[in-house]
């Protein structure tokens, strides 16, 4: 297997990306805000259990992002997900560390030749620089914001995505921890 991965790397540059996925949905989350004493600010909520997902892959060491935004969680939208980062970074080798979800190892996971798989050790959420990427996104993108729609949902977060993407010190600066960039000094 080693020997395998070695072969494909062979000559390209590897990139360490981490991967995780996210859900969305139009039930609200309200937060604080601010508001001049002694108004109370009134908030719109909705319960609506409506969701998409998001699947993102970003390389602390540069930066660099790639997010998806696809219909459920599965190995088939895992696979399209993974064979359009692939497509985005066909001279690289990467390296893609994400945890054990069912669809990262299921058997009809397809794995592009370029990309091979590591995984986070079990229950550790807190070591995917991914889940900053989510909250980062929660955060700026979706406080106390009600959508009419799934599809007015969606085009919000495309817009947010594409955004925190082209933003790469931003990206950097919420994921690039002193121990990966440790890591992409070793792997370089």
């Amino acid at each position: 297997m080693i020997e395998e991965m070695m072969e494909a790397a062979q000559g390209r540059h590897v990139r360490i990306m981490f991967e995780d996925e996210a859900r969305f949905g139009r039930i609200s989350n309200p937060r604080r805000c601010w508001a001049p004493y002694p108004i109370r600010p009134l908030v719109k909520t909705a319960i609506v259990q409506e969701f998409t997902y998001v699947y993102g892959a970003c390389s602390p060491e540069d930066g660099t992002l790639d997010t998806l935004i696809l219909p459920e969680i599965n190995a088939l939208m895992m696979s399209i997900f993974l064979a359009e980062v692939a497509d985005r970074h066909q001279e690289d080798f990467i390296i893609m560390i994400m945890d054990r979800a069912g669809w990262h190892t299921a058997k009809a996971l397809k794995i592009p030749e370029n990309i091979h798989i590591a995984s986070l050790p079990p229950y550790s959420p807190e070591l995917n620089p991914v889940e900053h990427i989510w909250d980062d996104v929660r955060e700026k993108e979706f406080p106390n914001r009600v959508f009419a729609s799934i599809d007015a949902l969606e085009d919000h977060l495309m817009h947010g995505l594409a955004t925190i993407e082209q933003d790469a010190p931003r990206v950097k600066g919420l994921t690039a921890w002193e121990w990966i960039i440790g890591l992409n000094l070793i792997a370089s």
